[in-house]
């Protein structure tokens, strides 16, 4: 089992930055792939960032813009989001994938636990 916390979530202006992070606690292996979602007010949850090892992977809407990382001594992972934007608004979601390290990081079912979820809002 596996817990999965997000905070640093607010409210920013366009332009600006956040970083969230995602505690995780319970059984798990650093090689496990981490990864970041958001579900936007009427919309479906979207893929936003995946790591594996030290390998990351973004949607293009983010790229540029967002870093994913890791730092496994603490069991966190990070998504550093530069340049929001209005359309960046969204309830953002860590999810951890425990035994097995390959496969459709962008699909939600591949994934098989989930936080929360923090709110972020970009003001334009």
């Amino acid at each position: 089992q596996v817990q999965l916390v997000e905070s640093g979530g607010g409210l920013v202006q366009a332009g600006g930055s956040l970083r969230l992070s995602c505690a995780a606690s319970g059984r798990r292996s650093s090689s496990d792939p981490m990864g970041w979602f958001r579900q936007a007010p009427g919309k479906e949850r979207e893929f936003v960032a995946a790591i594996r090892w030290s390998l990351a992977y973004y949607a293009d809407s983010v790229k540029g813009r967002f870093t994913i990382s890791r730092d496994n001594a603490n069991n966190t992972v990070y998504l550093q989001m530069n340049s929001l934007k209005a359309e960046d608004t969204a309830v953002y979601y860590c999810a951890a994938r425990l035994g097995q390290s390959y496969g459709n990081y962008y699909s939600m079912s591949w994934w098989n636990y989930w936080g929360q979820g923090t709110q972020v809002t970009v003001s334009s």
